[in-house]
């Protein structure tokens, strides 16, 4: 007999459409029958972080407390695995000058290992495989994607498994110039004491209320590397990762 895996996921904040997010992850849980799994909007129960066996987030502008950050970076240095995606290391402001990314998360930010700072306009762009010989990512080409290409600032030692190169102009935020060719992490692995993070940038999506108050009404229903198989892929496989199940294909 097997015992339960204690999942905790948090799934909440601003732009996106969470309420397809959070229904795509816990199908993705559900896979595994052994999976039983709390959730929360944000960061405040602790309790269910506690008792969890590992954590998987979608969020956006979700800024935990001082305490609820310390409580998370104890929590992974403790052995845990979380599976971080998208917005889950954004900050936003909402400026006449264009959004900003306040470095108000320091101890969020050095537990993921990366803080996002902006994006290009939404376009396909190619994500490129880093590390081949890499189980999540093994037998995964190059693809195509049509979302957000995540330029970051980057919280002490990464391993890069999928990337994309980028340089140019981030239009409508503050720090808008990125000049120097560079490869942009898309997905990394973070050690963090004995535990680790997964972490995939990929994942934006976006209904037709969800850009309130910014608008009222979004007129397109935007799915982005949802769509993809090999998205799809990721994020079955970044499961079986954060549950230490043997076979992550």
């Amino acid at each position: 007999m097997t015992s339960p895996i204690r999942a905790h996921l948090v799934c909440g904040g601003r732009f996106h459409d969470f309420d397809y997010a959070r229904l795509e992850i816990l199908r993705a849980l559900a896979d595994d029958e052994r999976v039983r799994t709390t959730v929360s909007g944000d960061y405040r129960d602790l309790d269910s972080l506690r008792a969890a066996d590992c954590l998987i987030t979608y969020t956006c502008d979700v800024r935990p407390s001082v305490a609820e950050q310390d409580e998370l970076a104890n929590w992974v240095s403790s052995g845990g695995r979380w599976f971080a995606l998208h917005g889950t290391n954004a900050a936003l402001d909402l400026t006449p000058q264009g959004v900003s990314a306040p470095r108000v998360i320091p101890v969020l930010a050095d537990t993921l290992g990366s803080q996002f700072v902006a994006h290009p306009p939404i376009a396909p762009y190619e994500v490129q495989v880093t590390r081949p010989d890499h189980p999540l990512v093994a037998g995964l080409s190059a693809f195509e994607t049509t979302d957000e290409l995540y330029l970051s600032e980057l919280h002490g030692d990464i391993e890069v498994l999928l990337h994309a190169e980028f340089s140019g102009e981030a239009a409508g935020f503050m720090e808008s110039s990125w000049p120097d060719p560079a490869e942009r992490p898309v997905m990394y692995i973070h050690g963090v004491g004995e535990g680790e993070v997964l972490y995939l940038t990929l994942g934006h999506c976006r209904g037709h209320y969800d850009m309130i108050p910014v608008m009222d009404y979004w007129p397109t229903v935007d799915r982005g590397s949802w769509e993809s198989e090999s998205f799809r892929t990721l994020l079955y496989r970044g499961v079986r990762w954060m549950t230490r199940s043997e076979e992550l294909s």
